[in-house]
């Protein structure tokens, strides 16, 4: 199984190589897609989980179609988790066609369009499940036919199974819809198909990008340790288990095979991601934080399979090591490296980036522990929210100003 598009071009997207800009005027904030959904995924996401929680405190009160859990799971995979992946997309996308990026007004209408999506789904119950659901839905769609469109014409073909992506989230995020139409009970279906494809994603490209840039940094800050594994039957083994396990569990977490697929898979990814040498990346957070974000991806895998063995293992301490930990800890490693990278800026991660891989690490491992504290529960949820808070807003506070700042004149990128 090979991932979609080859290792330098995903490594120079992440790294900031990305090809040549129009002349342009015009907000910076408009000048490249990564910029304004990088810094609007944080700000959601640092304001959607203590309203979540207030809501599941009775602090506050929501007009929306939608059960509170399931408008949450939405947000999270649907709003937040989109969000970052048109950032990454849109600026990966010059680098696999050649041609120039969305900016100015398009991208604008882009990101208006995501924007009016997020308020549809706060106010569903008021203007109606069904305008909420048509508003939702056309920022899926329409960035699908972008994307679309750009591969076509750039006849990109090995880059069509981002189109798959896109197609499955936008099909998650319909079967959400479903329900709040009262036309199917598919928001736990959709919402899972929305986790199982984000979690792919990592496993395809993390497994590409995690040891490119490990070999890359050995090389020349630890020559005396050995390369990386490279890519080779072990790993589209691993790749393959993994879809196998996400597509059994999309299906129905409670089919039979699932916790002993579930923990194959997490082992093996493991084992795949012990042979990336990151343990001699401690020194490098930019580096450590992408091997992390893998662990968690194989910890949840087996904590689903575990989990579905035994009641002392909650389910929901395994989606959310799948979810607080390998997603929103991959998100917060590309973004703070591409943010970087594609300004100009030294890959160099400084005291409020490490800080933020702190507080996202104490939040996923707090929400992992949670339902096991007991009375101490709500404490728990508290605190795990205020981590995850204080990483997205130290991450929308500090990087605000890279994002909306024009880069160095000897910026690689805009």
């Amino acid at each position: 199984m090979k991932i979609s598009c080859p290792i330098h071009t995903l490594a120079a997207h992440v790294a900031g190589g990305i090809p040549r800009y129009r002349d342009r005027t015009g907000p910076v904030l408009l000048s490249a897609g990564f910029r304004p959904f990088f810094l609007l995924s944080a700000i959601w996401a640092t304001l959607a989980v203590p309203l979540w929680l207030a809501l599941l405190g009775g602090h506050a009160t929501l007009p929306t179609a939608l059960p509170p859990t399931h408008w949450h799971g939405h947000e999270m995979i649907f709003g937040f988790g989109a969000a970052t992946v048109a950032g990454f997309l849109l600026t990966a996308i010059p680098n696999w066609t050649g041609r120039l990026p969305l900016q100015n007004g398009p991208l604008a209408g882009l990101v208006g369009l995501w924007l009016a999506g997020r308020i549809a789904m706060l106010t569903s119950e008021t203007i109606g499940a069904a305008l909420a659901a048509a508003i939702d839905l056309v920022f899926p769609a329409v960035f699908l036919l972008v994307v679309a469109r750009e591969i076509v014409a750039g006849r990109n073909w090995r880059n069509l199974p981002m189109l798959v992506a896109l197609g499955l989230l936008l099909a998650g995020n319909t079967l959400v819809h479903l329900e709040a139409l009262d036309l199917a009970a598919t928001a736990a279906l959709g919402n899972r198909l929305g986790i199982a494809t984000l979690l792919m994603l990592i496993s395809l490209v993390g497994g590409r990008v995690i040891p490119s840039f490990t070999g890359n940094w050995l090389a020349r800050e630890r020559p005396d340790v050995p390369a990386p594994a490279v890519f080779d039957c072990f790993d589209a083994g691993v790749l393959a288990a993994t879809g196998l396990t996400l597509a059994v569990w999309v299906a129905d977490p409670d089919l039979a095979p699932v916790p002993w697929l579930a923990l194959v898979a997490g082992l093996a990814a493991l084992i795949r991601l012990s042979r990336w040498r990151g343990r001699a990346t401690l020194s490098e957070p930019l580096l450590w934080i992408l091997h992390l974000g893998y662990a968690w991806l194989g910890v949840g895998l087996l904590l689903l399979g575990v989990s579905a063995l035994t009641p002392a293992v909650p389910a929901t301490s395994a989606s959310h090591a799948l979810t607080s930990g390998a997603i929103a800890t991959m998100i917060l490693a590309v973004m703070t490296r591409a943010s970087l990278g594609h300004t100009g800026r030294p890959l160099k991660a400084g005291r409020v980036t490490v800080t933020i891989y702190g507080l996202i690490t104490l939040a996923a491992v707090v929400r992992v522990l949670a339902p096991l504290c007991g009375d101490a529960y709500p404490l728990a949820l508290s605190l795990s929210g205020a981590a995850w808070a204080g990483a997205f807003g130290a991450f929308a506070l500090a990087y605000g100003r890279v994002l909306t700042r024009a880069s160095p004149s000897n910026a690689r990128a805009i």
